[in-house]
Formats: C-alpha cells, structure tokens, sequence
C-alpha cells in the first residue's frame, strides 16, 4: 500500500478502497473475468459514492481513490490470492456487490459477509469426485466407447481426480499436479488395451485426462480479450498452455511406459 499524500481521504472512504481491492483480488482468484470484476466494483463504488480506478494486472488488483475536492489519492495494491477456481465462492461474491447496492451496507457490515464467504469451505469433494468422474464417463461415450471403455475412464477418473484433490491439499504446484495426475489416470485408462478389454479400449485411453483440462482458463482468456484486458489474457492464456503441456507429457509418460502403440 502506498500513499501519494498525508491525508488522501476520509477514513470511512480508504477503508472501503481497501475493502474494494481485496474483494477484487478474491474474485480473480475465484475465477471472475476482467469484465465482471469491474461491472462488480463499480456497482460497488457507486453505491459508497468512490471515484476510483481499478487496474487488474496478472499478478495483482490497484485501486487508485482520488478525493474530488482535494485532488488526492490512495493507492492499494492487492496481491491476488492463491486460491483454487470456485464457482460457489464467484457466485457468493458477486451477490454481495449487489446486497451493497441495494441494501446501503457499509463498509463494515460488507467487510463480515465478505470474510464469511471466503473463509466458507469449497463443495463437498466426494460429491465433486463422483460428479466429475462420472461427467467424464459421458465424454467417453460421446466419443463412442462402450460399456467397458466407460467402467475404464471412471475408474480412471475417479483415481486421478481424488490424487489432484490430495496433491492440492498437501499445496503441491498445479504443473506438478496435471502431469502426476494425467500419468496416473493414462496408465489406468491403458488397462483395456493391455488385458484386451471391450472393442473400443482407444476411446478409454484418449478419455481418461480429458477432466484435466483447463476449459476455464482458456474461457477467460477469450473473455479478457475481448474486453481489451490484454496483458491479463496472455497471461490466462499461458498459464493454460502450461497446464496443458504438463497434462500432455503425463499422458505421454504412461503410454509409453505401458509400451502402447496406437498407431
């Protein structure tokens, strides 16, 4: 945080600036777009009566609160949290902005909603374990595998889903975390091939990490460049492509070390 003069504002005034760049920096990290972040703070901003700018850059969120009499400002700059995509979290946030528009909370009152909700737990794993697993089932049979090439990929699925859970609790880095998970989930999903299982044993092995890949991000990325958040798209759209490289090198890692040839 940084002051550009000794008295910027009130203090009512500063600390909802404070209050603004956290709440932004959580919805980021949440998985929020540059868009929705912004149409958020302004309904915010708007409700308190703040004439601020907000800069949302990869790694951070600056809220710059100029004083209209005096001409002075306040600068806080937020680090964006290092927490996991929440659409239950994005959600809650995005209601608060509007409960602060229409209800006149203060500042306070919207500081103890706002600690409540990210301080609430994520949906039940075991229910995003056996959801996801069997979401990715249906891809395989999208894709036209059979029964067993399905019983395959949930199996799969469920293993290296449950492994990511586990990886992201002990704070293992995510590149880390998509290539131990896609080499687990491959070498699983080459079951059908090695003990010659079903008729479609191709489909289970092309299936079984497809619930690895980072659709959100790559969303995102097309949403910020559209909106002319550039630097925040590349930086999206990166993260993406290495998220996806580590996928791809797991993957590869266990075909090859079940010795399949799928050529």
């Amino acid at each position: 945080m940084t002051k550009t003069t000794t008295n910027p504002a009130s203090d009512k005034h500063t600390k909802a600036c404070v209050f603004i760049a956290e709440y932004a920096a959580w919805l980021y990290g949440c998985g929020a777009t540059c868009k929705r972040i912004r149409a958020n703070v302004k309904r915010m901003a708007q409700a308190w009566c703040l004439n601020i700018e907000t800069t949302i850059s990869p790694g951070s969120i600056s809220v710059v609160l100029t004083d209209e009499t005096t001409l002075q400002s306040f600068v806080y700059i937020k680090r964006i949290p290092h927490t996991a995509i929440s659409f239950f979290k994005n959600t809650k946030l995005s209601q608060l902005s509007w409960m602060i528009a229409d209800r006149e909370m203060t500042v306070e009152e919207a500081e103890t909603h706002f600690r409540s909700i990210i301080a609430s737990p994520y949906t039940n794993q075991w229910l995003v374990l056996v959801l996801t697993s069997f979401a990715n089932m249906a891809f395989c049979r999208i894709f036209g595998g059979d029964a067993v090439a399905m019983t395959i990929v949930f199996i799969a699925t469920f293993a290296g889903f449950r492994l990511k859970q586990m990886l992201i609790e002990e704070h293992f880095d995510h590149k880390v975390i998509f290539l131990l998970c896609s080499f687990f989930s491959s070498i699983i999903g080459a079951s059908g091939h090695i003990f010659h299982l079903g008729n479609t044993p191709d489909v289970a092995v092309a299936t079984c990490v497809l619930y690895l890949i980072p659709g959100i991000p790559y969303i995102n990325s097309i949403s910020d460049l559209l909106v002319g958040q550039y630097l925040v798209s590349y930086s999206r759209f990166m993260n993406a492509i290495v998220l996806t490289f580590s996928l791809s090198v797991g993957f590869a890692g266990g075909i090859f070390l079940m010795n399949l040839n799928l050529f």
